[in-house]
This record gives C-alpha cells, sequence and structure tokens, in this order.
C-alpha cells in the first residue's frame, strides 16, 4: 500500500495546478531555516522527507507545499531536542503578533 506522499500515477480528477505564486514572508523564512540547518549539518534532506511522509494523510492533503516543510521542521528540531513545540509556539505567536 502506497503511503499519502506516494501518488505518483495514481488517477485524479484533479487538473494539476502549475501557476506560479508570489511567496509568503513565512515560505522564504521557512526556505531559509531549512538551508541553515543543512547548512550547520543540523538536518538533511532525507530527514525534511522523512518528516513530511510521516503527517497524517488529512494534514498531508490540507498542507501546502511550505506547510508540509514548517511541519517537518518542528518535528525535527523537537525530535533532537532543538527545541520544543512550546517554545516554537510560543515564538510563532510573537511573529505573528508583530506582522500582523
Amino acid at each position: 500500500m502506497p503511503a499519502i506522499h506516494d501518488m505518483g500515477g495514481m488517477p485524479s480528477d484533479q487538473p494539476i495546478d502549475q501557476s506560479s505564486h508570489e511567496w509568503a514572508d513565512w515560505e522564504h523564512m521557512t526556505n531559509a531555516l531549512v538551508g541553515a540547518l543543512r547548512h550547520r549539518g543540523m538536518m538533511n534532506v532525507d530527514e525534511l522527507r522523512r518528516g513530511i511522509e510521516a503527517m497524517r494523510p488529512d494534514e498531508y492533503h490540507s498542507a501546502t507545499y511550505y506547510e508540509r516543510w514548517s511541519a517537518s521542521l518542528e518535528t525535527l528540531l523537537v525530535e533532537k531536542g532543538i527545541l520544543t513545540t512550546e517554545e516554537i509556539d510560543a515564538r510563532a505567536a510573537e511573529v505573528g503578533e508583530r506582522w500582523a
């Protein structure tokens, strides 16, 4: 049985959205954070992919590309003991208030 992310070749009535979009600030930050953590040897692309592939199917389907990256980053940072979920939530709330 294929996992939720393994959709290549599966039939679908949904058209593939090939349009581009303007990146939101948080998407730039997520991309930069992945690059910084990889550069520091704190994570690698295989770990990022594992975190994405471990998402619950409903979360995976409702998430955008960078929302999946963000969810995986949180999972990895908590698993590695770098940050706690509470620390991440508090910082996200702080940034959200500043950018609102």
